[in-house]
C-alpha cells in the first residue's frame, strides 16, 4: 500500500481502502443501537424500563449535536484512521463492559462513551476520510457505496446475530441474558478485529495536490476557519439539502405503526414490507452515486429529492383499499429514492470547494445542519399524532417533510447553478492567465 505522502494510490488501492471504511462504517454501530432487534431482551437482562433506555438514547443523541462540530475540528489535526481505529478499540471495550449488564448509571456512562467514540472521533473522520480518499469526479460514487455498503454490512452482521441468538435459545436452550451477551461480544469482537485493520490498511490520502501538510498547525484561527465555511451560500445549500433528505429518511420509520392503523395490515405484513424496504439501501446508494458522477451530482441530487417527496405525497393519498403489493410497491420505491439521496448527498461536499485543511470543520458544520431532524423530527411527530390522532396526523407530518424535500431539490439546482458559475470564472480567469504568459 502506498503510505502518506509517497504519492497518489493507485484505483486498486483506494478501492481497497473503501472497502475498509464500508465494514468500519457497518461495525461500529449496530452495537450502540442493539434495540432495534432486541430491545425487550436488553430491558429484562438489565432490568432496566423502556423510558430508561430512551434516556440512554435521548442522552446520546444530544452528545452527537454536541460532537458535530468538534469533530470536525478535531478530524483536521489527527489523521482520520487514528481516529477511526481509537473509536473502534473505545467502542468494543465499552461493549465488552455492556456485556456484563450493569446497572442504570453505569449504562448511561457506557452510553456517554458510545457517545464520544461513535461521534466526536468517527463521524467526521469517516466522512473526511471518503472525500479525501476520493477524486473529484468520484465522490458520487465512493459516497454511494460508502452507504449503501454499510447498510448491507449492517443487515449481514444483524442476520447472522438474530441466527445465533435464535441458536443459542431455541436449540441450545440458554437463558436470554446468556444468549443477549454472546450477541454481544460478537459485535465486540468484530469491532475489535476492524480497529488494527482500519489504521494499517486506509491512509492519509491526498488526492489533490495540496501542497500543504494536511494535519500541521492551521495558521488561522478556529473562529477564522469557522468564518470562512458559514459564510459560503455553497456549504449552506449543501446543509440544507441532506437537512431535507434526512428529513424524508426519517418519515419511513413511521411507516409500520402507519401501514398498521391506516390500512390494518398486521404485524407480520408491516414487517415483512419494512424488511424489504431495508434492502433498497444497498442498490439505492450506490445507483445514485455513480448517477451522480456521470450525469452531475446536484442536479442527480435534486430530481431524487423531488421524486421522493413526490412519492411520499403518493403514499398519502393511496386509497385504503389499494392492495398489498400496491401498497409494497410504493414503500419500496420511497425506500430505494430516500437511500439515494443519503447515498449522493455527501458527494455535494466537493463542489463547495473546501480546502482540505478545514474540511472536517466543515463537515461537522454541515451535520449540525444536516443531522438536526434527529432533535426536532420525533417531538414534531409526537405532538401531531397526539393532537390529529390517526391518519390525519400521520398526512400532516408525511407532506410537511414532502414540501420541504420540493425545496431541498431547488437547493440542489441552486448549488448547481453556484457550482457552474465557479467553474466558468475559473476557465476565464485560467485562459486570461494563459494568455498574459
Amino acid at each position: 500500500m502506498t503510505t502518506a505522502g509517497s504519492g497518489e494510490p493507485t484505483t486498486l488501492q483506494r478501492y481497497v481502502q473503501l472497502a475498509v471504511l464500508v465494514v468500519v462504517a457497518g461495525a461500529i454501530y449496530p452495537l450502540v443501537y442493539l434495540r432495534q432487534n432486541f430491545e425487550v431482551t436488553i430491558l429484562e437482562s438489565f432490568g432496566i424500563t423502556a423510558s430508561q433506555l430512551g434516556q440512554s438514547y435521548a442522552m446520546l443523541g444530544v452528545l452527537f449535536v454536541l460532537t458535530y462540530v468538534p469533530s470536525g475540528w478535531l478530524a483536521d489535526r489527527v489523521a482520520p484512521r487514528i481516529l477511526m481505529s481509537f473509536s473502534l478499540a473505545f467502542a468494543g471495550v465499552l461493549g465488552i463492559w455492556f456485556s456484563t449488564m450493569p446497572s442504570f448509571e453505569t449504562v448511561l456512562i457506557i452510553f456517554a462513551g458510545w457517545g464520544i467514540a461513535t461521534g466526536l472521533t468517527f463521524w467526521s473522520a469517516l466522512i473526511k476520510a471518503t472525500t479525501l480518499l476520493a477524486k473529484p469526479e468520484e465522490q458520487g460514487r465512493f459516497f454511494g457505496i460508502l452507504d449503501g455498503g454499510r447498510g448491507l454490512v449492517e443487515a449481514v452482521l444483524a442476520t447472522a446475530a438474530v441466527a445465533m441468538f435464535a441458536y443459542w435459545l431455541q436449540k441450545l436452550g440458554q437463558d436470554p441474558a446468556v444468549a443477549l451477551r454472546k450477541v454481544i461480544w460478537f459485535y465486540v469482537s468484530f469491532m475489535l478485529l476492524m480497529s488494527p485493520i482500519v489504521l494499517f490498511i486506509v491512509k492519509d490520502n491526498r488526492v489533490d495536490g495540496e501542497s500543504e501538510p494536511e494535519y500541521a498547525a492551521a495558521k488561522s484561527t478556529f473562529l477564522d476557519d469557522l468564518w470562512l465555511i458559514v459564510s459560503r451560500e455553497e456549504i449552506w445549500l449543501c446543509a440544507f439539502c441532506i437537512l431535507t433528505g434526512y428529513q424524508l429518511f426519517w418519515a419511513t420509520y413511521s411507516f409500520s405503526a402507519y401501514m398498521q392503523i391506516h390500512y390494518g395490515l398486521t404485524a407480520v405484513a408491516v414487517g415483512s414490507i419494512t424488511v424489504a424496504k431495508l434492502w433498497m439501501r444497498p442498490i439505492g446508494a450506490a445507483a445514485a452515486g455513480f448517477a451522480g458522477d456521470f450525469l452531475d451530482r446536484e442536479r442527480v441530487l435534486g430530481i431524487l429529492l423531488l421524486l421522493a417527496s413526490v412519492a411520499l405525497i403518493g403514499l398519502v393519498v393511496l386509497p385504503t383499499t389499494v392492495g398489498t403489493i400496491a401498497l409494497l410497491a410504493v414503500v419500496l420505491i420511497i425506500g430505494i429514492l430516500t437511500y439515494a439521496v443519503r447515498g449522493i448527498f455527501w458527494s455535494t461536499l466537493e463542489s463547495c470547494n473546501v480546502p482540505n485543511r478545514i474540511k472536517g470543520l466543515a463537515i461537522g458544520a454541515i451535520s449540525l445542519v444536516g443531522y438536526a431532524p434527529d432533535i426536532y423530527l420525533p417531538l414534531l411527530n409526537g405532538m401531531l399524532l397526539e393532537r390529529y390522532p390517526g391518519k390525519l396526523g400521520y398526512s400532516i407530518y408525511f407532506l410537511g417533510i414532502a414540501i420541504l424535500g420540493v425545496v431541498g431539490a431547488l437547493a440542489a439546482w441552486r448549488l448547481k447553478a453556484i457550482v457552474a458559475v465557479g467553474k466558468t470564472r475559473r476557465h476565464v480567469e485560467g485562459d486570461v492567465s494563459t494568455g498574459s504568459a
